[in-house]
């Protein structure tokens, strides 16, 4: 049977150390998992059970990458995040099995219509808007698993040489293990998602020219430019 038309080539990740590369199949987002970020948000983490929102592969963006500053946002932001890499199936997976199922760890930013975000927030609407667009998860390459989990360790983020989020993993209100075994209560963890698991504080907006730069220790690091603004409808 023939189709219409070929659908681009799915997204894939680099891996560090390797010609080979990490076909990408879901983008999974962990909210307010830092208790400093929840609190800078308006929220208690103490009240809530973990959530997730969701990106397409498609937001995918490759470290060196220039990203525009998209459309119809005012305060474009960055959150600097430990990504963990899905390398084997798993549902409904206990946390003292759920590190199993990764293949690696990466670097990433959860970018982000911070005003496109907060209006949905407030009247109770999906905030997919003002999270799923493209270009808005740049991430640097996976480092396997082989090389060791990561449970602790600096989170860095840079806007121009200037510190502007200083945290550290072992902060993660539910860690790796938690996160994967709660995110696969609801959905079957397949070969090829991400999971993005929260920024800590420091959250800011860039502008056009600025340079991002990610770090954490043991994980190849991350920069991105911001482009020029992609243009609005009149």
């Amino acid at each position: 049977m023939s189709h219409v038309f070929t659908l681009p080539e799915r997204p894939a990740a680099a891996i560090a150390g390797s010609a080979e590369t990490f076909p990408v199949g879901r983008i999974i987002c962990i909210g307010r998992n830092y208790e400093a970020h929840a609190r800078e948000m308006g929220t208690d983490p103490a009240r809530e059970a973990p959530f997730f929102f969701t990106k397409w592969a498609d937001a995918l963006a490759p470290n060196g990458a220039t990203i525009p500053y998209p459309s119809e946002t005012a305060n474009y932001h960055f959150e600097a995040e430990l990504v963990i890499a899905i390398g084997k199936e798993g549902a409904k997976v206990n946390e003292a099995d759920a590190l199993g199922l990764v293949f690696g760890y990466a670097v990433g930013l959860d970018m982000t219509r911070r005003d496109v975000q907060l209006e949905a927030r407030e009247k109770g609407r999906p905030w997919d808007t003002g999270k799923n667009f493209a270009f808005s998860a740049p991430m640097a390459a996976i480092r396997p698993v082989a090389e060791g989990h990561i449970a602790s360790g600096p989170i860095q983020l840079r806007v121009n040489g200037d510190l502007k989020q200083d945290g550290d993993i072992r902060d993660l209100i539910w860690d790796c293990a938690e996160t994967i075994a709660y995110v696969s209560r609801f959905e079957r963890l397949l070969p090829g998602d991400l999971i993005f698991t929260g920024t800590p504080a420091g959250v800011g907006a860039v502008v056009p020219g600025d340079v991002i730069e990610v770090t954490i220790a043991g994980l190849e690091p991350l920069t991105v430019t911001i482009g020029e603004r992609e243009a609005d409808f009149a």
